[in-house]
């Protein structure tokens, strides 16, 4: 089983008892993300210290006004490394508006440059954004990955361009049933999960931090809405997160 999205530097607990819990639950793969160039910089430091994790890079949204947003040369330059899998996550947050939102749009189409630049996905974070993002990512060619979906606007462009839609702990939440039909829209070979640990605990751990190893709850939702046994979608989820990252 694989966590496609995880920042492990924003957790409290360190990264090596997180990735030991993943390990004991099943979970043997991890995609970190960091968010910023210091966020950035411990992901792969993390990624390089255990097996099976890997590391998506990017600059958030709510950073396009800070100074990380002006250095994406040396974002360019971590991405060379070959457990740095994804651009990412960036996109748009009309949300939170943290940044305004003229440079979050810049910064989101300098970054999909970039990750056409070095031929890697996109991982990409949209929060009442739909239209937004939709626009940004049309002239996109490469794989995206809308992490954390929560979006229902947005699905039927997805649908029809491909891409791959991650879900998170909240499509196991008791009055998320317009989320889990959008996950049982979504064909077999687009699913993810993921935890977006430390936050959105799965029902059956909210109100605590959430960690890689409670994506097996997601898992187990996801199939339960879909109707497929649990271990079958458990390896097609694996199986697309290899396709979409590009994994060993």
């Amino acid at each position: 089983m694989i966590d496609t999205h995880a920042p492990l530097d924003a957790c409290a607990d360190p990264a090596e008892d997180l990735v030991a819990r993943a390990r004991d639950a099943g979970v043997e793969r991890i995609v970190s993300v960091g968010s910023g160039l210091e966020s950035c910089r411990e992901t792969l430091a993390i990624a390089r210290r255990h097996d099976g994790v890997f590391a998506a890079l990017g600059i958030h949204p709510h950073q396009a006004a800070e100074p990380d947003a002006a250095a994406l040369d040396e974002l360019r330059e971590l991405l060379t490394d070959p457990l740095a899998v994804a651009v990412g996550e960036t996109g748009l947050d009309h949300y939170r508006d943290y940044a305004p939102r003229d440079p979050q749009r810049r910064l989101f189409e300098r970054q999909l440059e970039l990750a056409a630049e070095l031929g890697k996905p996109v991982v990409v974070h949209t929060r009442a954004a739909s239209d937004g993002t939709a626009a940004a990512l049309a002239g996109f060619g490469g794989t995206v990955v809308l992490h954390c979906f929560s979006d229902h606007e947005l699905l039927p462009v997805a649908l029809e361009r491909g891409y791959y839609i991650s879900f998170a702990g909240n499509v196991t939440y008791p009055r998320a049933e317009e989320l889990r039909e959008d996950a049982r829209a979504v064909p077999r070979d687009r699913l993810l999960a993921e935890t977006d640990s430390p936050y959105l605990s799965p029902q059956p751990r909210r109100g605590r931090p959430n960690e890689p190893a409670n994506v097996v709850h997601t898992v187990a939702v996801l199939a339960e809405a879909r109707g497929e046994p649990e271990d079958e979608l458990a390896r097609q989820l694996d199986a697309n997160a290899t396709a979409a990252f590009g994994l060993p």
